[in-house]
């Protein structure tokens, strides 16, 4: 049995995380969706450019400093200091080649219009590296609705600017100050609850032992977000920007699906893990209740955003955007894959063995990227491209999980096992409903009848069989309010 102290404040950080990226990404996706309305498919296309670069230079910031100091078994002030003016001084830099190198970049896309919004997003870099920090302190303490406070707050600030931007005809330059009005709130916010600010402290042997944990963790960042938008940067370079825009659009609103559900059980399994991982039958406990957790919720709701994503598309973003129908029902089969992914990386993450994680993307990364370049360059096919991700990440599943079977005996054929009946009543509910939902010719009565029988079905199934994550749930969101009554 493990500790119930822990438990109530896993179970809270949970609820607390699951609002926060709901919130978020509600919020988030209602004023994406206005603005995809105003904007056209080519400057959302140019913003996915523009964000490659600078995504790139956020995961060299934190350098998987933030993660260091979330594992370690003790921190002080000089701990938090170091590794903030480590990473401001990265971002210094990465601010001045962002900035030195938007024209090169510009010219190559043939977007000459990219130059200032693009020098304008890389003062985000500068705003990451304090960020981190916050994140790193609430998360370390699972004090998680700090963040949530911050993130509501800054998503709801930063889309009221961005809304009326477009509305006012800002075109591009909408998006970029969205972008920068998100990140700066955010910030402040959580500046507001958390109270720390960095001391001119740094200690080379403290900054020595976080980089020597964070280094493995910066690679893998590196090599997965470098191999996320490659892409996008052979989209923009082989095709055009309006391709890349439909693309991004279609990635966009399942990604932000499983980010809401897996985002939310990861950050606090890998807090929790860290701090029990001594212990490794109690930390197998952890990570295959997070596993069947997150896929029992994620993998319905990928399954009825793909049956239901044409009607979908149609209304909430309009006729210019239904060729991005596609590429939203590949990601959703990408995504529903997210839970094994992620499960098994926080897992070692939290068991300190960032050493095996990166050795796990070196071997995602060189056959993933192969298959991106071949259908790129051999086949000369948008769709192609982002199959190849599905093949990949079929694949991953297996990589990721192998290591896990020596460090906390947790095997795949068990992952397999776990997950299986979540896979398989969600096929049972969505061709249910795809069948129902086509005798509907109205597409907002077609979306009502395919969520109702998806929903009747799948947690009916659940219910009869009395699967283990849907009574954890249950027995969970009781507690959480339970706890909260008194």
């Amino acid at each position: 049995m493990y500790d119930s102290s822990l438990k109530k404040l896993t179970v809270s950080s949970l609820f607390w995380k699951l609002f926060e990226k709901g919130g978020r990404a509600i919020v988030e996706l209602t004023v994406q969706i206005v603005m995809a309305r105003i904007l056209s498919p080519k400057e959302f296309g140019a913003l996915a450019i523009m964000l490659v670069f600078v995504n790139i230079g956020n995961v060299i910031v934190t350098s998987g400093l933030n993660t260091a100091l979330v594992q370690a078994e003790e921190i002080d002030e000089t701990d938090l200091s170091t590794v903030f003016w480590l990473s401001f001084g990265v971002s210094l830099i990465l601010f001045a080649a962002v900035f030195a190198f938007a024209p090169v970049i510009a010219a190559f896309y043939d977007i000459p219009g990219i130059v200032w919004p693009m020098r304008s997003l890389g003062f985000l870099l500068l705003v990451t590296a304090f960020n981190s920090v916050q994140v790193a302190i609430v998360q370390r303490g699972l004090q998680l609705r700090k963040v949530f406070n911050a993130t509501i707050t800054a998503v709801i600030i930063s889309g009221f600017f961005g809304v009326g931007a477009a509305l006012l005809g800002a075109g591009l330059w909408a998006l970029i100050l969205q972008q920068l009005v998100y990140q700066v709130s955010n910030c402040f916010v959580l500046g507001l609850q958390v109270k720390w600010f960095p001391s001119f402290l740094f200690n080379v042997e403290k900054a020595r032992n976080h980089f020597g944990y964070g280094w493995k963790l910066l690679v893998s960042g590196l090599l997965d977000q470098g191999y996320q938008s490659l892409s996008d940067l052979l989209i923009g370079k082989q095709f055009n920007a309006s391709s890349l825009g439909l693309v991004s659009q279609g990635k966009k609103y399942p990604q932000a699906v499983g980010n809401i559900l897996d985002g939310a059980i990861q950050p606090v399994m890998l807090s929790a893990v860290a701090r029990v991982r001594t212990n490794v039958k109690q930390v197998r406990r952890l990570v295959r209740r997070a596993l069947k957790t997150s896929t029992f919720l994620i993998v319905p709701a990928m399954t009825l955003f793909a049956v239901a994503a044409e009607p979908i598309v149609g209304i909430l973003l309009g006729e210019k955007w239904l060729p991005c129908v596609p590429f939203l029902q590949m990601y959703c089969f990408i995504y529903a894959l997210l839970p094994i992914h992620s499960t098994n990386l926080q897992a070692l993450n939290g068991m300190g063995r960032s050493d095996l994680f990166l050795k796990l993307e070196l071997i995602k990364k060189a056959y993933g990227i192969c298959f991106i370049l071949f259908a790129a360059f051999g086949l000369h096919d948008v769709y192609l491209m982002v199959a190849m991700y599905m093949i990949t990440g079929v694949i991953s599943t297996f990589v990721n999980a192998y290591p896990n079977k020596r460090v906390i005996g947790y095997s795949y054929s068990e992952q397999l096992r776990d997950i299986a009946p979540a896979f398989v009543i969600s096929a049972i509910a969505g061709g249910l409903a795809l069948f129902c939902g086509s005798f509907v010719a109205s597409p907002g009565l077609q979306i009502s009848v395919e969520v109702a029988v998806m929903a009747i079905t799948y947690f009916g199934i659940a219910g009869i069989f009395k699967l283990e994550a849907f009574e954890y749930l249950i027995n969970t969101a009781r507690d959480f309010l339970g706890a909260k009554r008194r």
